[in-house]
């Protein structure tokens, strides 16, 4: 049992540690957002209110409060709290934890939740190893992650415990928990010291810097304090705390949820022709940290799939975006970044040859390695010609508009269309040309065309008989 020392070192401790720390709400009542799992209605809040308790995953981002739900999840139910981060802890650990889990219920009764943040950071096997205890019952699990439980936590274990989605607090909440604090003067800003006055500016611009995360607001408040203290100021105005908070860290992650949603709505933006959405999402990315060769590399995917030949000159212009920012590097380079982006999402579109491809593809699939034709052989030895390979195949050049009804497709095949452009841009120029070249095959079935044979004999008559007219002209 602790003593009369260790409750003056918890108290000790409590008083020194970071605001955020300090003001960790201790009931529903203190808590600010995520009113879709704790409002009148929601799960959390119902779950809490009945005094019993489950496992769940807490997937959200940075100072969304899943720290604060876990602890508040083992006080409601009246359970022993246990943590640690699986970025420092391992099965050892578990086991430990889990021993305890059992003692503590065996001898006093009391049964044990077990909060694991970032549990995202054990790999698949050490996962396992939570299954036969959660199974059981000797533990309740809550875990806090921030990547998306559905790639990062195991299947089993997800079956077993329902995923509770937090999301991003707002520019409001973010105001709100930080007056909490100001006000606070049990635990808040000034429980330590001198009280300055801080201006609403200057609460305004914490938490909107903020990007969301409370931890970060709540820091970004206790360092404007502390650089208004060491100038001697008599409050906290709004350039004092952009001293101290020096601008938004943009929530993004390059191997995580994050970076795929922010890619999808940069491709979904162009895709719309909005070029505002899309150069938008496209600076995001870059004031998070992506590579900007990645965002090109998707650009020119872009120009071939989405805008193809509705406007050929989009695949021109986003390989050249790529070539000009190799050449300039940063921070030029984000003008032809720009420029192509724009260029895109104001091109029109076309997926056609998109669809083609993957229809080309199926088929493929399906019919196997089908022959290729003997008049479209190529016939390099005289034993090939003999097997008639390349045998009457017309040359387009030799006739009228360089085109001439042929078969390219295998005979299995040979009416399968896989190209289909449509009436949108440049793309409306193809459809017409094929459709003009479609019509003119059919002229061709009635009256076929010469060989190439016959074309050539026809050409060196036709040069010898020219030659023959220059001499008699000449004679005469």
């Amino acid at each position: 049992m602790p003593d009369l020392f260790d409750h003056a070192a918890q108290r000790l401790s409590r008083s020194e540690a970071p605001l955020a720390e300090r003001v960790r709400p201790r009931g529903l009542d203190e808590y600010v957002g995520q009113d879709h799992v704790i409002g009148k209605d929601g799960f959390l809040r119902r779950l809490f209110e009945s005094g019993r308790i489950m496992s769940f995953i807490l997937w959200g981002p940075p100072g969304s409060g899943k720290t604060t739900l876990a602890r508040m999840a083992a006080q409601n139910a009246d359970h022993v709290l246990e943590s640690f981060s699986a970025v420092l802890s391992g099965v050892k650990d578990l086991r430990e934890a889990i021993a305890r889990a059992d003692e503590r219920l065996k001898y006093e009764g009391h049964r044990t939740v077990l909060f694991v943040d970032e549990i995202h950071r054990w790999n698949k096997a050490q996962q396992d190893a939570f299954l036969p205890h959660v199974e059981s019952g000797r533990i309740i699990l809550i875990g806090a992650t921030t990547q998306n439980p559905s790639f990062e936590v195991i299947s089993p274990l997800l079956s077993r415990c329902r995923v509770v989605v937090l999301n991003s607090l707002s520019e409001k909440d973010i105001e709100t928990i930080l007056k909490k604090a100001i006000d606070d003067r049990e635990r808040g800003l000034f429980s330590k010291g001198k009280e300055l006055e801080i201006s609403e500016e200057a609460v305004q611009y914490i938490a909107r810097v903020a990007d969301g995360d409370a931890r970060r607001a709540l820091n970004g408040l206790e360092l404007s304090l502390a650089v208004a203290l060491s100038k001697d100021a008599g409050d906290i105005t709004l350039d004092l705390a952009r001293e101290a908070v020096t601008g938004a860290g943009l929530s993004y992650d390059r191997s995580g949820e994050e970076h795929y949603n922010q890619v999808s709505a940069f491709i979904k933006s162009m895709r719309g022709s909005d070029p505002d959405a899309a150069v938008y999402w496209m600076v995001r990315m870059l004031e998070g940290g992506e590579d900007p060769l990645f965002i090109l590399r998707r650009m020119i995917v872009f120009a071939a799939e989405d805008v193809g030949n509705a406007d050929p000159n989009a695949l021109t212009v986003a390989t050249s975006a790529f070539n000009a920012f190799s050449f300039v590097g940063l921070p030029e380079g984000k003008i032809p970044m720009a420029q192509a982006v724009t260029y895109l999402a104001g091109a029109p579109k076309s997926n056609a040859s998109y669809l083609a491809l993957g229809k080309a593809t199926e088929l493929v699939k399906k019919t196997g390695a089908l022959a290729v034709p003997l008049h479209l052989r190529n016939a390099p030895t005289s034993l090939m010609k003999n097997l008639d390979y390349g045998k009457e195949y017309k040359y387009p050049h030799d006739f009228s508009g360089h085109y001439v009804k042929e078969q390219y497709l295998p005979d299995e095949i040979k009416n399968e269309v896989l190209y289909s452009p449509t009436d949108i841009g440049e793309e409306k120029k193809i459809k017409s040309r094929l459709a003009a070249w479609r019509a003119r095959s059919e002229e061709f079935m009635s009256s076929p065309p010469k060989t190439m044979a016959e074309t050539y004999r026809e050409r060196a008559d036709h040069v010898k008989a020219g030659k023959q007219r220059a001499k008699t002209d000449g004679d005469e």
